[in-house]
């Protein structure tokens, strides 16, 4: 049945309404906003966060909007195409590697790498210790002998046409005995492999003398010297659009699946763990003032974002419709139709 909007109710709801929604514009929403951020801040320093919600509660939270959510193929595309447009912005040229990250915060960084002395020792050992490296140590020292016996020895050197002869020789030798060339390499190189381990041994006792502190961080403070002047660009270069959109949607491959690893979710279990047995029983004002979440801060986004953001909603029509929709039930209800047909 259609409603007389002559009716008190009708007319009350009106007013009502217009009452609202001038009260969500200008000066009165951003003081009524204002007043709200205050009193929730101010139960917040009687809340805990222990109270508001569970581990159980933020574990899956995680794993709903992290892990499960499933994400539109559209998003490594955006990111692929907003990384492009950050390589090609004109900024990189006209900025700096020293710009970004001072002499003294590089400073820092390799004085605290310094400190991890046993991260650098292992690491020395284990690039000792890999076959690549242990074949490519091999092949230099195989051809550094060869070159040796053949080009750079003392005698070739210092006496007139011996290096012509030992070559001449070798190609005699090899046609008088075929394959003479093929077995003096194959027990050059079976002498090689039983004596790399001693090899592999002394170079890495060598560089973990030689990669002492000062030399660790003379030589990565000349590099930074070397490129902390260079643009962004600069350092960039070789770098194309489509390599750098390949690596983003290698980034978000990895992702996908690193998410669902075992190794991601212990490690966000630690943290929530950690979170709330420090602020689980504290006032949430403690963990908000610990991430710098203070009134000013708040009342800074809400000028920022929520009062334009109002406003276009109410310029649309959107902000007058929800009261509407919020009111009018109540107005429209036998309780509150019966109040007004008693007083008229």
């Amino acid at each position: 049945m259609t409603k007389d909007k002559t009716d008190p109710a009708s007319q009350v709801l009106e007013l009502h309404i217009k009452h609202e929604v001038a009260s969500l514009k200008g000066a009165k929403l951003r003081k009524f906003l204002k007043h709200e951020v205050g009193e929730v801040l101010d139960l917040a320093s009687g809340i805990t966060l222990s109270r508001l919600a569970s581990e159980n509660q933020v574990m899956e939270t995680i794993q709903r909007v992290v892990v499960n959510m499933e994400l539109d193929a559209g998003i490594p595309e955006l990111a692929g195409e907003m990384a492009t447009e950050v390589l090609n912005a004109p900024v990189q040229a006209s900025t700096a590697l020293g710009d970004i990250v001072t002499r003294e915060q590089a400073t820092g960084f390799v004085e605290e790498m310094l400190e991890l002395r046993q991260q650098r020792e292992r690491m020395i050992s284990e690039i000792m210790a890999h076959p690549v490296y242990q074949e490519l140590v091999s092949n230099v020292v195989y051809q550094g002998v060869v070159n040796y016996l053949y080009e750079d020895n003392l005698i070739s050197k210092s006496v007139p046409g011996v290096g012509s002869m030992m070559k001449f020789g070798k190609r005699m030798a090899n046609k008088a005995v075929p394959g003479l060339d093929e077995t003096f390499e194959r027990r050059l190189k079976a002498w090689l492999s039983d004596s790399l381990p001693g090899l592999i041994s002394r170079s890495e006792q060598f560089l973990q003398r030689a990669l002492s502190d000062e030399e660790v961080r003379d030589t990565v403070m000349a590099a930074w010297a070397a490129m902390e002047d260079r643009t962004m660009a600069d350092l960039q270069e070789g770098l194309g659009d489509v390599q750098l959109q390949e690596f983003v949607v290698l980034g978000y491959e990895f992702w996908l699946q690193f998410r669902k690893t075992a190794y991601f979710e212990g490690c966000t279990r630690a943290v929530v763990a950690h979170l709330f047995a420090k602020y689980g029983d504290r006032p949430l004002t403690d963990l908000l003032g610990d991430v710098g979440v203070t009134r000013e801060v708040v009342m800074a986004e809400v000028d920022a974002w929520a009062i334009p953001v109002v406003d276009v909603l109410r310029e649309e029509g959107y902000v007058e419709a929800l009261v509407r929709r919020r009111l009018s039930a109540f107005y429209n209800s036998a309780a509150a139709r019966n109040i007004f047909e008693q007083k008229s």
